[in-house]
């Protein structure tokens, strides 16, 4: 199994920045969502997401960025922007629909000050998690894809044979190796 990328984190200005160093995919999924949620407890809720050297999603990463979007909208406040998206990560944000969820900037023009601050400012998240549980990975999956179909209905059917597989994997007491 490939290694996971790396997530760069830190505090830019008033925003929490995550920059994804490689492919977005389950396997940096919990650390992420870890991330996220220990960023919500102490009150951060303004999120950046930068794919510049992030070439590709998976449904479970994308799930991911949604669902703690989807959180800090139900918690009534705060955002998650996703910069410097390639055209390949902008066409998967769109398909399903993500586009109206996360703050997805087309254009390039969003945070100009903090972007320049970036490259000195960011650590490593990795080096502060503990290591994921295959258990939590695969409950991982399955809430993020849930949360694409929570998203926009019309991903409930793209999703329903992952979701379906991965409830019944879990309720069985088997986490799938490589759930994806």
């Amino acid at each position: 199994m490939n290694t996971p990328a790396p997530i760069l984190v830190g505090q830019i200005g008033q925003l929490f920045w995550m920059r994804v160093e490689g492919r977005g995919s389950f396997q940096n999924s919990v650390q992420v969502k870890r991330c996220f949620q220990t960023m919500i407890e102490k009150g951060e809720r303004h999120f950046v997401v930068d794919l510049e050297h992030c070439p590709i999603m998976d449904s479970t990463f994308l799930g991911t960025l949604t669902g703690a979007a989807l959180n800090l909208r139900q918690s009534g406040s705060g955002e998650v922007s996703v910069l410097n998206a390639n055209t390949r990560n902008q066409q998967l944000l769109t398909s399903l629909g993500l586009d109206h969820i996360l703050d997805v900037d087309h254009d390039g023009i969003k945070y100009c000050s903090e972007r320049k601050q970036v490259c000195c400012e960011l650590n490593t998240c990795a080096d502060e998690m503990p290591p994921c549980p295959k258990e939590e990975q695969a409950a991982q999956v399955l809430a993020a894809h849930e949360a694409l179909t929570q998203a926009n209905a019309e991903n409930a059917a793209r999703f329903r044979d992952v979701i379906e597989f991965l409830e019944q994997e879990l309720r069985l007491g088997h986490a799938p190796s490589s759930a994806h």
